[in-house]
């Protein structure tokens, strides 16, 4: 079983919090066709998961395959999704070292 899931995130989620569930439900189908592919590696490259007025912001720890991110786009153009193809990606930051001290 997998435990370290990416970070879902949303603009307005505390007044919006079906946003949340949408990501939610977009990142099982993410997964859904990463598993039909017999891909096990999709998974841990993930993130985090963001949505911004629309558009959703996939952050990744390694780099996508483009059909990675296909696995995306169709998520969010689903009916689950938003229904666009507003799909953004980006590495995310990395973590910041402490200072030796």
């Amino acid at each position: 079983m997998y435990l370290d899931h990416p970070i879902i995130t949303a603009t307005h989620s505390l007044t919006e919090p079906d946003r949340i569930e949408r990501l939610n439900r977009v990142y099982g189908y993410m997964i859904g066709e990463a598993d039909d592919d017999h891909n096990t590696k999709f998974i841990e490259k993930l993130a985090q998961l963001h949505d911004d007025k629309g558009t959703m912001t996939v952050f990744w720890h390694e780099p996508l395959t483009d059909k990675e991110k296909q696995y995306c786009i169709n998520a969010w153009m689903s009916l689950i999704g938003d229904g666009t193809s507003n799909v953004e990606f980006a590495m995310n930051p990395p973590k910041p070292s402490k200072a030796a001290g």
